[in-house]
């Protein structure tokens, strides 16, 4: 069976040391990054060789969201940053939400080809202008307008045969500070939260989205804990009140917004004590042994179902793809989109 824990791996192939690790049974996952990509056949390779080593296979993810935040590039399509499709909302709603649509499954699609599982994607923070380290990652500041895109570019998602995972829940846009460096701290009121942020995730969740990121956010006048580490946010507002059935993921226990929950064993016990299915842990290999020790004799058969679920469903091999007028089509989407600022299109 899988474990509860997501690690990465150095290079472009496995070296003996990741064989062993990946083999542990406390690792469930193994996420990418572009330091283990050069080319779509080794990519493909690296991914045969990861789901090879275990059955049921490991899972294989990335964070493709596009704009500032693709892992993988040339041959896969440059894919627009999330603002790009709000901006095309606010004069085209319904070529918005196609173009949307499009895209997530070029970008499904073209992952799926080369074996990774699924993207830790959509965004769904509201861009209020003053978060650093989502910005342009945000489709918008409108909650029904990021509801919107989200759920067309997840409608394209599946249709690639892949699951989405909506982050950062609650929300991550209403703060400066950058929890990869500091914490950010968000004082506003349970109500103003519901209203406003969470608005997209229960609507995704209403779609049947099929995993959640929590944020390394702490809101003090709601919970003593960062969202991450909080029951209160993901058994009682998520699981409960939202009604929320599938995979929560943690968001890596290596940023800094988390240093203040101890060594990476006490935050990977506090993320999985507050209701988190499979914690990562990201570029620090040390840490990620610490964590698979820390967890080697975790049991939960119900998270263990949730997570088979995260595997890719269907794969088009790369020169079918390219053969295939949708391809050409979306491609075609995703450039017009990634025109330069100020660049004035259609959006017919």
């Amino acid at each position: 069976m899988l474990g509860p824990v997501m690690i990465d791996v150095e290079g472009t192939t496995l070296s003996p040391e990741d064989v062993r690790v990946l083999t542990s049974p406390p690792v469930g996952g193994v996420i990418l990054f572009s330091r283990n990509f050069e080319s779509f056949e080794q990519l493909h390779g690296l991914c045969r060789e990861i789901h090879g080593l275990r059955r049921p296979p490991l899972l294989i993810a990335v964070d493709q969201e596009g704009g500032r935040i693709q892992r993988f590039r040339d041959p896969f399509t440059r894919l627009p940053a999330a603002r790009r499709f709000g901006e095309c909302y606010a004069r085209r709603p319904a070529a918005a939400k196609h173009r949307a649509e499009e895209v997530g499954w070029l970008m499904a699609v073209e992952l799926r080809a080369a074996g990774v599982d699924f993207s830790f994607a959509p965004v769904l923070d509201l861009d209020r202008g003053v978060s650093r380290v989502i910005g342009d990652r945000s489709f918008a500041e409108d909650p029904l307008i990021v509801a919107e895109l989200a759920r067309a570019w997840t409608r394209g998602v599946h249709d690639a045969g892949m699951a989405a995972v909506a982050k950062h829940f609650p929300g991550h846009g209403a703060v400066a500070a950058d929890s990869h460096l500091e914490l950010p701290v968000d004082e506003r009121p349970f109500a103003d939260v519901w209203a406003n942020d969470i608005r997209p995730f229960r609507m995704l969740i209403e779609s049947g989205i099929e995993a959640v990121m929590p944020a390394h956010v702490l809101f003090p006048g709601i919970a003593a804990e960062l969202a991450g580490f909080s029951r209160y946010w993901l058994q009682e507002v998520l699981r409960d009140r939202l009604a929320f059935p599938g995979v929560i993921f943690s968001d890596d226990l290596s940023m800094g917004a988390t240093s203040g929950k101890g060594g990476y064993a006490a935050r990977a016990r506090a993320a999985v004590a507050a209701g988190c299915d499979m914690v990562l842990v990201c570029n620090h290999r040390e840490a990620a042994l610490e964590v698979l020790d820390a967890l080697h004799d975790h049991e939960d058969p119900v998270s263990r179902t949730r997570i088979l679920r995260m595997h890719g469903r269907l794969t088009m091999d790369m020169a079918e793809l390219r053969s295939d007028p949708r391809w050409h089509g979306a491609t075609r989407l995703a450039g017009e989109l990634d025109a330069p600022e100020g660049f004035e299109l259609d959006f017919s």
